[in-house]
């Protein structure tokens, strides 16, 4: 029988709050107005979700401008999240629109890494007058901290991939293959209430495990396998991360060590997430554990990232890393030890990042033997 994860009632988001965020970043910027449209930006500020759209956020105004598909939808959306904005409903042409809601402004900031080239030329020649200017993460720099409202979220769709993860695991037994054990994984998390999977599901066994991303393929989980399985849930907008390793039947000592290992150092890079922290440091402390075991060369990957609308966003965590860690931020712990021809273990929480620390939003158990 299916158990009962609670992904209904949960607390509001701050979402009317964070225009004026938006906007007191304006003149060390230099601007007088952002032109939004990278659509999980727009998300954020609005809770608009359709697929088509653009925010202009101006002094004291902010104008959605999408097509007839959502003349019903995102007035109700933007209503629902307490919004106060307009919104225009604009043909296929929407640089008209976009030029009326800019108002006076004469310096518009566009999303750099979310323009392309024939956007921007199209822009210098409708918008005579507007001086372009090239932002770069004014609306993620906001989205690193979390509210109350998205951790519930996020703490949401963890909850259902921990109860998936531990419904699956008796296919791990019975010879099914990754495939089976994928699309069931997502099968099961959508009727736990998630809206779909975070990403594409990874179950990775025996040889398959040592490639960091693997796509689950026809080939049937045996005895004797270590077995990855990384996978998330989206509850409302907001995804979880999560992996866990399992051996199918006892370890061999080889196995056993491999799993110890990367368990040993996910513990030392979760215990060092704080507030204050550099994000490198908590990289550092995974990857010491390894080097100690001789298996440097086989993490191949940073240790962590950001979790929310995104499943990869701000703060990165490894070794390059500039951030620090604060109050609010959601992060994953994820290292991996993966050797080729033999397999991989990878064993990851999501954890955010609280007053006293930290606190794990994946809470399922970390028990490699596969029951």
């Amino acid at each position: 029988m299916t158990a009962v994860v609670d992904v209904t009632g949960l607390p509001p988001m701050d979402v009317p709050g964070r225009l004026e965020r938006l906007r007191a970043g304006f003149p060390a910027a230099g601007l007088d107005a952002l032109l939004v449209s990278e659509l999980t930006n727009v998300r954020y500020l609005t809770g608009f979700t359709g697929s088509a759209g653009v925010l202009v956020v101006a002094g004291d105004t902010a104008t959605l401008v999408t097509d007839g598909r959502y003349a019903t939808q995102a007035p109700a959306q933007l209503a629902a999240a307490g919004v106060d904005a307009l919104v225009e409903i604009a043909p296929a042409d929407q640089h008209p629109a976009v030029a009326a809601a800019l108002g006076g402004a004469r310096r518009l900031g566009l999303e750099a890494g979310a323009v392309t080239w024939a956007q921007q030329r199209a822009y210098a020649e409708r918008f005579a007058g507007v001086e372009l200017v090239p932002t770069t993460e004014l609306v993620e720099l906001l989205r690193l901290r979390k509210d109350d409202g998205e951790i519930a979220r996020i703490a949401a769709a963890a909850g259902v991939t921990d109860v998936a993860v531990a419904e699956i695991l008796p296919m791990l037994l019975d010879g099914a293959t990754e495939l089976d054990v994928a699309a069931e994984l997502d099968h099961r998390m959508r009727r736990l209430g998630a809206s779909g999977s975070a990403f594409e599901t990874i179950v990775a066994a025996g040889p398959n495990g040592a490639l960091p991303h693997a796509r689950p393929s026809a080939r049937p989980v045996a005895a004797g396998d270590l077995v990855v399985i990384d996978v998330g849930a989206t509850v409302d907008g907001y995804r979880s991360d999560m992996t866990r390793t399992y051996v199918v039947g006892e370890p061999t000592a080889a196995q056993r060590r491999h799993l110890d290992v990367v368990t040993e150092a996910q513990a030392a890079g979760v215990a060092a997430v704080a507030p204050g922290v550099p994000a490198r440091d908590v990289d550092t402390a995974c990857r010491e554990v390894i080097d100690a075991a001789g298996w440097g060369a086989a993490f191949v990957h940073g240790t962590g990232h950001g979790v929310g609308l995104d499943i990869h966003e701000g703060p990165r965590v490894a070794a390059t890393s500039a951030a620090t860690l604060d109050i609010g931020h959601v992060v994953t712990v994820e290292p991996g030890v993966y050797l080729p021809g033999t397999g991989g273990v990878r064993v990851e929480d999501t954890v955010v990042v609280t007053a006293g620390g930290r606190r794990p939003l994946t809470l399922a158990s970390k028990d490699p033997i596969a029951r």
